[in-house]
């Protein structure tokens, strides 16, 4: 290799050794004896916390903020922005479907009973449910590598053959030549005899003070077949010296992970026929039984069913409902028992977070099946349902859309945005108050003002309908149809997306959707992104006529001006034309033309021109200046009113023809610079949408003409 090679492998050796740590390493591969772990205990009690306890505390870790939603308090948990794997798996808008859920770890975390139930997500397909579980399981991986989120468990030190046997020329001791691992990752404190338990108790909660919960901890539960037979075969040979019996434990800190299988597991069903609950509570293994002479010996079994290898930590069970009968029974102990039976042997502890997502269809036949009734009993189901706020609907597209993910393609704006409100309107129940459609609804849930409405209009509307988002358009299909729009021939030509092309893609997938059956429902969708086009055609139009009234002074001017007027029309006093220098009467067609653009009635003319001037001699008093656009109303009309009288300077209808001047091309130029820095469009977007929008305003006019 020459000298460059040799600094370029260098360099990236470089790269690889600066995000390795080594301290961390020696830290999270600590072992000792157990002694060492009781000081570990004593000082830090907190490592001999439950699984429930320790995933509610990893959750609490990342912190939450509190805020308001639909006039409810509402907390937002950082966790489930996925700080793990810099937002991957974060979940946006489903803040109150995810209180319900750290409520129930805080009531198991107490022990108030919950930590007997297993948890079902219930929810439409591609809710997040499966991404909830990723997430706690991610989450609590990464909490254990923490010292906030340390735990242990043990080896035993024995002969090669994993026996109890008597050193060479000492026959007073064992051998303790090999490590075998505690197959199901056990607490170090279940080797502590029954009779010493409650002390050890004592003593270790007297200096426990959790930060995020009152529960308490607790040694429960027995050591595994494996580790009982070892433990029983150590006490006969030192005739019950439990403290010679200890000295072949080796405590070492124990991380969990999915990949390895330590802590965390995933149940998938799949053929019944070539599945069996073995897959849950271990299974013999067949080659060791010659060498231990049974099949009932522990030493012969394979604890590393899916609950055995879950224990500590957290196990997912994927679409649960689809299950055979016999591995929901296994699930009753396990939950509230918490307890499993491997063939052959005796009911064995399990401490651990049993999780379970399914949909709609499957759960109504649970409900259905009286023969299931102790697993109904058994589960606490939270609802997990589709966004129905816009803003968080546009956030999870941004996600996967986002300009570093489209890399050269450009996004038109609102083209997301278009995509999130249809499938957002597709999960809303139709408001029961006359006069609101469903696209007032959606504004009102994204926070957005409406004459008429409050927040306790919003509440009510919210409480009217309590299944809103359990149907609906799945975020997965939208996602389907914007990367179909993406790679269309259109796309690629032109490098970028605009939301007609996926208005488009939306539309002609429905045809063929597997998951929609029923034509009317089609037809409802379809209507509705007929309410999302005259939308996005609104939205751009106020773009357009907000880029072409953007003469900051031409708007100063026309409210110097109006200002002027109606100070004279409220103290009954004349104006001075700054031009003839005469004085005149207040120039009542100028207040009527900006007042008409915000719909102030000629009754109320004199009410609203009372109101700017308090306003102003209100900011006055205060030392204060007035600006135009601290008044939001009034400035929409100036803006208004100003757009109209450029916009036949413009002649903006004239670009659907081919003959455009030169001057007005110049104004048009100006226009689309302010719409590529405003609002973000690039060159072709920009002149589409000014294209459109001048066919809009042609069609306009012809039909008033």
């Amino acid at each position: 290799m020459d000298r460059e090679g040799q600094n370029l492998s260098g360099d990236l050796a470089g790269l690889i050794d600066a995000h390795l740590d080594r301290d961390s390493f020696r830290t999270q591969h600590w072992e000792g004896s157990f002694a060492e772990y009781l000081e570990i205990a004593r000082q830090n009690p907190a490592v001999a916390r439950n699984a429930y306890q320790r995933v509610y505390d990893a959750i609490m870790d990342q912190g939450s903020e509190h805020y308001k939603l639909f006039k409810r308090d509402a907390v937002r948990y950082h966790f489930f922005s996925d700080p793990f794997d810099n937002g991957a798996d974060g979940i946006f808008g489903l803040d109150f479907a995810l209180m319900q859920l750290v409520d129930f770890f805080r009531s198991a975390a107490e022990g108030y009973g919950t930590d007997k139930r297993i948890l079902l997500l219930h929810g439409p397909v591609g809710s997040s449910k499966s991404t909830i579980a990723r997430l706690l399981k991610k989450g609590v991986e990464q909490y254990s590598k923490t010292d906030a989120g340390a735990l242990y468990s043990f080896s035993w030190l024995l002969s090669e053959d994993c026996d109890v046997q008597p050193m060479a020329g000492d026959p007073h001791q064992a051998q303790r030549t090999h490590s075998f691992d505690s197959p199901m990752h056990q607490e170090p404190l279940l080797l502590v005899p029954q009779q010493a338990r409650a002390d050890i108790e004592a003593a270790i909660n007297e200096g426990y003070q959790p930060r995020h919960h009152n529960g308490r901890l607790k040694i429960a539960g027995e050591l595994d077949p494996f580790s009982r037979k070892i433990m029983d075969d150590l006490m006969r040979f030192y005739d019950g010296d439990w403290s010679k019996c200890i000295e072949h434990v080796r405590v070492r800190r124990l991380v969990l992970s999915e990949k390895d299988r330590v802590g965390i597991g995933t149940f998938q069903p799949k053929d019944e026929k070539n599945q069996d609950s073995t897959e849950l509570t271990g299974d013999i293994n067949y080659r060791k039984i010659a060498m231990y002479g049974s099949d009932s010996d522990p030493r012969a079994f394979n604890f590393d069913g899916e609950l055995n290898i879950a224990n500590r930590g957290v196990c997912e069970f994927i679409e649960v409902l689809k299950l055979d009968v016999a591995f929901l029974y296994d699930l009753l102990g396990a939950s509230q028992e918490h307890s499993i039976k491997p063939k052959k042997f005796a009911q064995t502890h399990i401490d651990e977070v049993i999780i379970g997502h399914t949909n709609e269809p499957e759960y109504k036949r649970l409900q259905s099946n009286e023969m299931m009734e102790a697993f109904r009993d058994r589960t606490i189901k939270i609802d997990v349902p589709y966004n129905i706020r816009l803003d968080d609907e546009i956030r999870i597209y941004e996600k996967d859309f986002g300009p570093e993910k489209l890399r050269g393609m450009h996004c038109a704006p609102h083209t997301l945005e278009v995509a999130a409100m249809w499938a957002v309107l597709t999960r809303l129940d139709d408001p029961k108050k006359a006069g609101l459609t469903r696209l007032q609804k959606l504004k009102l849930y994204n926070g957005k003002a409406i004459p008429g409405f409050t927040e306790d209009s919003v509440k009510e509307l919210k409480e009217e309908a309590p299944r809103e988002g359990m149907q609906g358009i799945s975020p997965r299909y939208v996602q389907d149809k914007v990367s179909n729009a993406l790679v269309s021939r259109q796309a690629i030509d032109e490098k970028m997306i605009n939301p007609f092309m996926v208005i488009n893609a939306l539309e002609s997938g429905l045809t063929h959707h597997s998951l929609i059956n029923d034509e009317e429902t089609k037809k409802q969708y379809i209507e509705m992104l007929a309410v999302v086009k005259e939308e996005y055609e609104d939205i751009i139009k106020g773009e357009v006529q907000r880029a072409i009234s953007a003469d900051e002074d031409a708007i100063k001017r026309l409210c110097t001006n109006y200002i002027e007027n109606v100070r004279a029309y409220t103290q009954k006093e004349k104006v001075v034309n700054r031009y003839t220098g005469k004085s005149e009467e207040p120039d009542e067609r100028l207040m009527r033309s900006i007042e008409e653009k915000i719909d102030i009635p000629e009754s109320r003319k004199d009410d609203f021109r009372q109101e700017i001037m308090n306003y102003i001699g209100a900011l006055s008093l205060d030392g204060k200046k007035f600006e135009y656009s601290t008044n939001a109303r009034l400035h929409k009309a100036l803006e208004l009113k100003l757009f109209e009288d450029s916009r036949d300077t413009i002649k903006l209808k004239n670009l659907v023809s081919s003959v455009v001047d030169d001057e007005t091309q110049e104004k048009i130029d100006v226009v689309k610079q302010r719409l590529i820095k405003q609002f973000g469009y690039n060159e072709r977007s920009a002149t589409d949408v000014l294209n459109y929008v001048a066919s809009i305003f042609a069609r306009g006019d012809s039909k008033s003409e």
